[in-house]
């Protein structure tokens, strides 16, 4: 991928890894429906996504595939996150997220298998 996914792009690859390769019609009906987007703003965004690389475009019909997994994305953006705001400290971001609510035992004895499967 050539470059970082704004948030608007992220929309539109989240509709192609909840449904798959999906034609540019079909992503614009989804967009209009979930955030209000007009059909050019979707074609724009798509266009973009194209351009950095993280979607591929066929024939017919526009149909579009993503070229990179959600969870290549969702590490970037998590590793982005923990060296501008925690810098560069995961365990000060998991501390962060710990003390923002009160957790059930059932997310607790979550929380301990992943670490245990890290150690």
């Amino acid at each position: 991928m050539n470059s970082k996914l704004f948030d608007s792009e992220l929309k539109v690859m989240d509709v192609l890894w909840k449904e798959g390769d999906s034609t540019a019609k079909h992503i614009a009906e989804v967009l209009g429906e979930e955030v209000g987007w007009n059909v050019n703003t979707t074609y724009t965004l798509i266009k973009r996504c194209i351009k950095k690389g993280a979607i591929a475009r066929s024939e017919p019909n526009f149909l579009c595939h993503a070229l990179i997994p959600k969870k290549e994305v969702q590490e970037a953006e998590t590793n982005e996150l923990i060296n501008k705001i925690y810098d560069g400290s995961a365990d000060k971001l998991f501390a962060a997220l710990l003390g923002r609510k009160k957790l059930s035992a059932e997310q607790i004895d979550k929380l301990k298998q992943i670490v245990g499967e890290l150690e």
